[in-house]
């Protein structure tokens, strides 16, 4: 059931206007306003009286704003002829379409020895512009927190003979039941259960337990080759963000699934490029049987995880990379000797194994760099400049930065400490009454947002008879994007209010160098991205999209609107959410857009006087 006030407007147009008939139009609308305007200046007395007066004023304003939006609107049909059309369908071949991984156009461009496989958008090009449809069977994916622990097997692709065709580790982690995936949290790990796993990690690094991570300075985890992202789910559990990142994957997709069950995940690989994340970015880089074959490139893969890993941080490797013939002891010593020879020399220390995992420390001390004998890594020269996908560099970055602060000396609390505020002031101009600023802000925003998404959502999902009246609606939204997450404000808010959602707080990769270091350190999921081209991620895994100010900021570059409507269109789930806040301008021409995409929008006025506009949408579930 569709909610009544997000019904389409039909503006029906036929031949092209005369301008006579724009003229008049006009005149009547100035003298509507100039009635308005008089009647307003007449009524002051009384209370009553200047209820009436504001009424008019607000209905006065409203009209004005309307006729300057009706004229333009009047203006581009006179001059362009009827609407556009909407946008078509794709076929069903495209119903899994990830762009920039195209392994044969890579191929047949120059990429190999493994480049193939990696993000080449400078290759991808757009044949025909469509809406990426949902396979015949999908189905609305399950209230968090159910959401997380059974999915619908015909939203993601892995079929039932993939499934059984597979490994054991996958078989002990999902329970594959006709058009469900059930996940357990035997996680395919040598120990028994992902809990007492993460306990294990705790008890190397000197913990009495992974209730204690956050105390020792770990806030946010980036684990490689997730799985299907159980250690994740548990560690959230603790309030400690995991961000799984895995290669493109046409099949039973490890990203696909973990954001399928909720939890944040993207597409990112280690073979030729750096990561889109700047340096001293992550508390812990975490690989299980992750597949990576560490010693080779000469250490390149592990000089990216040291550009990433913050002063004192951990990189935790489970399972030899290789399975070299003989003894368990031999295997150990063999797999410790190719991986030791370079992190002696990017200054990581092994400070615990047990059986098949190694748990090395970044060095919280960047004079250690300067005390090595003889070292084939050098230090990077010059000041660290962003990382989007540039090619891997055999140097160690971030030793120049003013970020340099071992994580055991940071604040335990969420969030930044006014300590921490200062030295992202210093390094990257972000004033505390700034920042502040935003957050309030933000605070305001969110509770509006949800106020005008309840009603909208409860719509469309009704409150089933026993249930617990669940307002605010926690559990209908969690895979949340934040286009354009400033200092990540958003994100606080909701968080604040105790939303069961995570966020992936998006800069752009052209802004400041400030912004992503700052969201990073909250222990928010944050990357650099570049809006002109498509998101690392599968199609139908984001529940809500928000972006202020973007459609203005994209104005002067270089991307089409349309084009960045049809790919927010490809990562938004059906029934998704769409909300942009910006100037009147930018949000009429998006709603004429959203139109196209076959989205159902409204514009709304904040009533505050300003120029800015909310346009909320809801992408409709196309069954075909």
């Amino acid at each position: 059931m569709r909610s009544s006030w997000l019904k389409k407007q039909s503006f029906i147009i036929g031949h092209k206007p005369p301008l006579s008939w724009l003229i008049l139009c006009l005149i009547s609308i100035l003298a509507l306003i100039a009635v308005l305007s008089s009647s307003s200046s007449s009524n002051t007395d009384g209370s009553a009286s200047r209820t009436a007066e504001s009424l008019i004023y607000t209905n006065y304003r409203r009209i004005k704003e309307q006729a300057a939006v009706d004229y333009l609107e009047l203006r581009s049909v006179s001059s362009g002829g009827a609407r556009q059309k909407e946008v078509v369908l794709c076929g069903k071949e495209r119903e899994n379409f990830v762009p920039c991984h195209n392994v044969s156009a890579n191929l047949i461009s120059g990429f190999k020895d493994g480049e193939e496989f990696d993000r080449h958008c400078e290759v991808y090009k757009v044949s025909e512009r469509c809406l990426v449809r949902p396979p015949k069977e999908y189905k609305t994916p399950l209230r968090w927190p159910s959401g997380r622990d059974v999915i619908w097997s015909a939203n993601v692709k892995i079929t039932k003979d993939q499934f059984l065709s597979s490994g054991s580790m996958t078989k002990r982690l999902m329970l594959l039941e006709e058009n469900q995936i059930a996940f357990h949290s035997q996680d395919g790990f040598i120990f028994n259960s992902v809990k007492d796993y993460a306990r294990q990690l705790a008890e190397m690094i000197g913990l009495g337990s992974d209730i204690e991570l956050p105390q020792a300075g770990i806030r946010n985890i980036l684990d490689i080759n997730c799985g299907f992202g159980s250690f994740g789910a548990h560690l959230l559990s603790l309030k400690i963000m995991v961000v799984c990142i895995a290669a493109y994957e046409a099949t039973g997709s490890q990203v696909q699934l973990s954001l399928e069950r909720g939890l944040p995940a993207m597409i990112g690989n280690f073979i030729s490029r750096q990561l889109p994340y700047p340096s001293l970015s992550y508390d812990m880089v975490h690989c299980a049987q992750c597949g990576i074959m560490w010693d080779e490139k000469d250490g390149l893969f592990l000089i990216e995880v040291d550009r990433v890993l913050k002063p004192g941080g951990y990189f935790v490797l489970t399972s030899p990379t290789r399975r070299p013939q003989g003894s368990s002891k031999e295997k150990k010593r063999i797999m410790s000797n190719a991986v030791e020879g370079f992190t002696q020399q990017l200054c990581w220390t092994l400070v615990a194994q047990q059986d098949e995992t190694f748990v090395w420390q970044k060095t919280p001390d960047v004079e250690c760099y300067a005390s090595r004998k003889q070292s084939t890594i050098q230090l990077c020269e010059g000041e660290d400049t962003q990382s989007y996908y540039r090619h891997l560099v055999p140097c160690i970055s971030g030793t120049s930065s003013k970020r340099w602060i071992a994580i055991q000396n940071r604040s335990s609390e969420s969030g930044l400490s006014s300590a921490e505020l200062k030295i992202h002031g210093k390094c990257e101009g972000v004033q505390p009454e700034e920042f502040y600023e935003d957050l309030q802000h933000w605070r305001t925003a969110v509770n509006n947002y949800w106020s005008l998404l309840t009603p909208l959502i409860f719509s469309d999902h009704p409150k089933r008879l026993g249930d617990e009246d669940p307002f605010p609606p926690y559990n209908m939204v969690r895979n949340v994007m934040d286009m354009s997450a400033n200092f990540g404000g958003l994100n606080a808010a909701l968080l604040e209010e105790k939303k069961s959602v995570w966020v992936m707080n998006v800069v752009s990769s052209t802004a400041s160098n400030a912004l992503l270091p700052l969201i990073l350190d909250r222990g928010f999921a944050g990357v650099m991205h570049d809006w002109c081209e498509p998101f690392p991620t599968y199609p139908r895994t984001y529940d809500l999209l928000h972006a202020d100010g973007l459609l203005s900021h994209l104005s002067s570059e270089r991307c089409s609107t349309i084009d960045l409507f049809l790919e927010m269109d490809r990562i938004l789930r059906p029934e998704g959410w769409v909300i942009l806040s910006d100037t009147m301008g930018a949000i009429e021409m998006a709603r004429m857009v959203a139109t196209q995409v076959r989205w159902e929008a409204r514009v709304i006025d904040l009533q505050n006087g300003s120029d800015q506009r909310l346009l909320i949408c809801q992408k409709p579930f196309v069954k075909k």
